[in-house]
């Protein structure tokens, strides 16, 4: 008797697992799809990630780890630049960023995150990660590359089926209740697949030649001072959601995760997630909320099934021909949804300075906010002995010195 309800509970516990993934899977695969990385990798070192974050934590916390959107710029700039391995490489030192992180929590608490990283400095650049995106977004739901440099589609084909992207992704947001709720990316992206194969732009020669079992394309980094340096300053945005993360998790679960296994082991579990991702090739990890929202749900409050998603994810990895299915997925598809998604990005940078009731009559707050935006979206660079430094990581360095050197209040 025991016994069969042993196996029950395993099964049903397989299953539940499945499920999570399942949430996950949409936003998975298309932020590697975004930026040209492999998504059987990112599945793979999802599955990895998520259980180094168990081994870190003690199995403790119910939560899934994969591809982080707060790094789909930046990986798409330094890809461009430095190329993928030495892209790989600064996020691996970003990653080493997050060990420290922890290791500061741990020694001082969370003090040193309000003095040098309150809301007023977090919330635009989170903001400028979300709207630098958006011509890109808008770019590829036009049918053009994210450059504009080529027209891919007809424009009015690729209005056709990015519109009908975007607005099932809005309407199972919004509307659906349940579990449909908690994939709209992955109805998106079906609605406007599935329009893009009565267009016919959609070629599977790939798919046939691809084998069904396959090794991820993994890449191994290399290191790049100027990359590394352009990278660093990304990591504060995932740290900052991070804390959310853990704070919403243990709302749903009623246990204090703060305090035990304590925040200081969650980023660090977070931190060498994301390390050994780079290491193979794979984009950084961060704890899903779409997964998050899951557990609410079904109540399915044992991490265990965080541990059968993530093996999940890793024996996905290897089947080449869902590799090559995924990349089928025409950019327009992505360019209609992304519009929501870097939106959404920028949402979530605002939702912080009104959740922190950041007080704009203070002129310094103003300063900050509005400097930090006309840098980020404007592009402002600045050289220092031939090494440019502009974007996310400029908008950040100024951020942070505008806050410790602006006084708290400006008397008349």
């Amino acid at each position: 008797m025991d016994t069969t309800q042993s196996k029950g509970s395993l099964i049903k516990e397989i299953l539940t697992g499945t499920q999570m993934l399942f949430v996950a899977f949409g936003a998975l695969v298309l932020m590697p799809l975004l930026t040209g990385l492999d998504p059987n990798v990112a599945l793979c070192t999802a599955g990895i990630g998520t259980l180094l974050f168990q081994l870190v934590t003690k199995g403790q916390v119910p939560v899934f780890l994969a591809s982080s959107f707060a790094f789909i710029a930046p990986i798409m700039y330094g890809t461009q630049t430095w190329g993928i391995p030495a892209t790989m490489g600064a996020l691996m030192v970003v990653g080493v960023v997050y060990a420290l992180f922890s290791g500061v929590i741990k020694l001082r608490g969370t003090d040193f995150i309000h003095k040098y990283l309150p809301p007023i400095v977090t919330g635009p650049i989170i903001m400028v990660i979300g709207l630098s995106l958006a011509p890109v977004a808008v770019n590829m739901a036009l049918g053009k590359t994210g450059d504009a440099s080529a027209q891919l589609v007809d424009p009015q084909v690729a209005l056709a089926i990015s519109l009908p992207a975007l607005i099932a992704t809005l309407v199972i947001s919004a509307f659906s209740k349940g579990f449909m709720r908690l994939v709209p990316i992955l109805g998106g992206i079906v609605v406007g697949y599935g329009i893009s194969l009565y267009y016919g732009i959609i070629d599977f020669s790939s798919v046939a030649a691809a084998p069904w079992f396959a090794m991820p394309n993994f890449t191994a980094p290399e290191f790049h001072w100027q990359a590394i340096i352009y990278m660093l300053p990304i990591a504060i945005a995932p740290a900052i959601e991070h804390i959310g993360d853990v704070l919403a998790i243990s709302s749903a679960t009623g246990k204090d995760y703060l305090k035990k296994p304590g925040l200081h082991r969650t980023l660090l579990g977070d931190g060498v997630a994301t390390t050994t991702a780079s290491m193979l090739g794979g984009p950084p990890n961060t704890t899903y909320s779409e997964v998050t929202g899951a557990v609410m749900l079904t109540k399915a409050f044992n991490p265990r099934i965080m541990t059968w998603a993530a093996i999940s994810a890793i024996l996905m990895a290897f089947v080449g021909k869902l590799g090559a299915l995924l990349q089928t997925i025409p950019p327009v598809v992505m360019g209609g949804i992304m519009m929501l998604l870097f939106g959404l990005i920028a949402s979530v940078g605002l939702g912080s300075l009104i959740n922190a009731k950041v007080d704009f009559e203070q002129p310094r707050n103003f300063i900050i906010f509005a400097i930090v935006l006309v840098f980020g979206i404007g592009g402002m660079a600045l050289n220092f002995g031939g090494y440019n430094i502009q974007g996310i990581s400029l908008c950040a360095l100024v951020a942070i010195l505008l806050n410790l050197v602006l006084p708290k209040e400006i008397k008349s």
